[in-house]
């Protein structure tokens, strides 16, 4: 059994990139596995869909614009969770429980009630 490195994914603009270095020839294949730490057949397989058309900037830039879409999404209805909150914590009468004169402690509880006598 062959110990494996842990799974990476690269960003839609790092494989373009990185596939047009090499076919400019400003990067070599054996240079790119050394520096980003990948695999001969995964370059192969990100070059082969570069030269298809698959790995074009207009494809990359609308996988980011979904991204955005998603993030912006879950944020809305974080907004709207927790704008619910906050109307129903305003519409929530807060209890007195100790008045201004009394001092009251976890510990201690508040003052005890003056007794009028003994006990009967």
């Amino acid at each position: 059994m062959s110990s494996r490195g842990p799974y990476r994914r690269h960003s839609a603009q790092f494989k373009p990139q990185l596939c047009h270095d090499i076919r400019s020839g400003a990067l070599g294949r054996r240079d790119a596995q050394r520096k980003y730490t990948l695999s001969a057949n995964l370059i192969q397989m990100w070059l082969t869909q570069f030269d298809r058309g698959e790995l074009s900037t207009e494809e990359v830039e609308a996988d980011v614009v979904v991204d955005y879409e998603a993030k912006i999404a879950a944020l809305e209805r974080k907004v709207g969770q927790l704008a619910m909150e906050l109307e129903l914590v305003k519409k929530t009468p807060r209890l007195r429980l100790v008045s201004d004169s009394e001092n009251s402690s976890i510990i201690t509880g508040p003052k005890p009630a003056p007794s009028d006598g003994g006990v009967k």
